[in-house]
């Protein structure tokens, strides 16, 4: 590459959402660049199965569809979730949403981040108007003119009208941009592993809510689960300190035996819990998107679903900029981005640091007060409706790349 090639949109960061966002905006015809430090993985074993899953929204599934990518997601491999099961002291005191309700055929599917960002390479590698740099690390950033001047630790460098920074919870465009963050640790850690249950999860999302954190059981299709057990510092060292057999039981007790028997198929990972949102998301000539502007608690998985949204309101702001004329870096289109999606994301992640605490109280009259809760929002059919249309993404306020 040229020294001081000069782009319209440059991307730091080629995972999931920042693949997207460079899908996205490759239609409208811009000069396009994406910085990543590192390839997705071409290839693997026949059957294995990643433990870094995402629970894929109806609106997300819109999303990867119209890029193009989501026939081959489906032929990599994508296990359909068809109702949910969510409770806190007893499994048969809970809310349960089925599908059906609804008339649609699912309420999701789980995914291998991988398998989602192998789909859209596979379609970047075939776009012309992209300059893909890989491998390739920022080292710092220059405002010049209306430019952003992106120098690479190899010392190339790139001008671009509008820098997007998709690179993660630790962003480093974020870092040398000068944008702050609020958040807060949550003093937990997520265990993540894939069992075999003793019986069959029928296509069945589970949750159960615990004052030590949530444990998700998230069906796969070769007929185990992917766990995500959100656990109090203390108590996740303790757990992940205990052999196979150990942790099998404690596990099986935790999810008070829905299933039977949980076996361990594969090793325990494990991985720091955190919320954050970055005090603004655009500046002249530079934008955040997914984890780079909020990161969220797993309990909902909600955290790849809100950046490709964002991905989705980027481009079509950016669209709005192509058809104005206008320069894609000028706040005019970004902020149309920020409006469309700061508040929304805001909005989540205080939901989530609201159901964290409501369900992680220990008092015994609370803990009664909220299965009583579940059990009756069980009973009541519009209330149930209502949220599995939020959580499909049925609604028509979304970005025109998610929209039914």
């Amino acid at each position: 590459m040229p020294e001081n090639s000069k782009l319209d949109v440059l991307i730091v960061g080629g995972g999931m959402v920042g693949s997207a966002c460079a899908l996205a905006c490759a239609a409208q015809g811009w000069r396009l660049g994406l910085i990543e430090a590192s390839a997705p993985e071409r290839d693997w074993p026949a059957g294995e199965i990643d433990l870094r899953v995402s629970a894929i929204s109806r609106a997300s599934q819109r999303i990867l569809e119209r890029l193009d990518a989501w026939s081959r997601i489906r032929a990599l491999g994508a296990s359909p979730y068809r109702e949910m099961h969510v409770w806190n002291q007893t499994p048969e005191r809970g809310i349960h949403f089925d599908s059906a309700l609804l008339g649609e055929p699912d309420l999701g599917h789980l995914v291998e981040n991988r398998v989602i960002r192998l789909a859209l390479w596979e379609r970047l590698d075939i776009l012309p108007s992209l300059t893909l740099l890989c491998p390739a690390a920022i080292a710092g950033i220059e405002r010049l003119d209306g430019w952003m001047r992106v120098r690479l630790e190899d010392g190339r460098t790139l001008d671009t009208r509008l820098l997007i920074g998709a690179d993660g919870r630790d962003s480093r465009v974020r870092a040398l941009a000068g944008i702050e963050t609020r958040g807060h640790d949550y003093d937990q850690r997520a265990i993540v592993a894939h069992v075999r249950p003793e019986r069959p999860h029928r296509e069945c999302a589970r949750q159960r809510f615990m004052p030590t954190g949530p444990l998700a059981l998230l069906p796969l299709a070769d007929g185990r689960c992917s766990i995500v057990w959100s656990a109090d510092m203390d108590l996740a060292e303790e757990l992940l300190g205990l052999d196979e057999g150990a942790f099998e039981q404690r596990l099986t007790e935790a999810s008070q035996r829905c299933l039977g028997r949980l076996s361990l198929t594969t090793p325990r990972a494990a991985f720091a819990l955190r919320s954050q949102h970055a005090c603004h998301y655009v500046e002249p000539g530079l934008a955040l998107i997914g984890d780079a502007a909020h990161a969220i608690h797993p309990l909902a998985g909600q955290g790849v679903n809100l950046g490709l949204l964002d991905a989705a309101a980027l481009a079509e702001a950016l669209a709005h900029a192509r058809a104005a004329e206008r320069n894609p870096g000028g706040l005019w289109a970004l902020r149309q981005y920020e409006r469309a999606r700061r508040g929304d994301n805001l909005l989540m992640l205080g939901a989530m640091d609201v159901f964290k605490d409501v369900f992680g109280a220990a008092h015994p009259a609370l803990a009664r007060a909220r299965t009583a809760s579940l059990a009756l929002a069980d009973r009541l059919d519009p209330l149930k409706r209502l949220c599995m249309r939020h959580a499909l993404g049925l609604s028509r306020d979304l970005p025109p790349l998610a929209r039914p």
